[in-house]
């Protein structure tokens, strides 16, 4: 399976797998499964850090890399394709710049996205594993 982790889930996966679901702890280690980051993870770190909403064990610069050497995943680039279909995900209605770009991502590459997102869970052109 191709799965593009969101970023609560790369969170996750590197601090505290007791946050993540058993399906999503399984689909991390199953070596058959390949495993995507979008840039907007990191980006999405660094503005949670900012704003204080997420509390890292150092700075976050350091944290993104640590997470990301830890992290088996590729990267995929932020595209004019995936910058468009960002803003034109009729029905979609979260304003969250982070979520509009990895629902995008995954809908350009034909992912699946590992999240508890209720509201990506719930749009009908996004497969999600949880």
């Amino acid at each position: 399976m191709r799965i593009l982790l969101d970023t609560h889930a790369w969170i996750w996966n590197f601090t505290s797998t007791t946050s993540l679901s058993d399906t999503a702890r399984s689909a991390l280690r199953e070596s058959s499964n390949e495993l995507f980051l979008s840039p907007i993870s990191p980006w999405e770190v660094l503005m949670l850090a900012r704003k204080r909403r997420l509390t890292l064990d150092r700075e976050p610069q350091a944290w993104i890399a640590a997470a990301l050497a830890a992290t088996p995943a590729t990267q995929l680039p932020i595209t004019h394709e995936v910058a468009v279909r960002s803003q034109d995900l009729p029905g979609y209605t979260n304003p969250d710049p982070a979520d509009r770009f990895l629902v995008a991502t995954a809908l350009v590459h034909d992912l699946c996205i590992l999240t508890c997102d209720e509201t990506m869970a719930a749009w009908p052109g996004v497969r999600v594993l949880w």
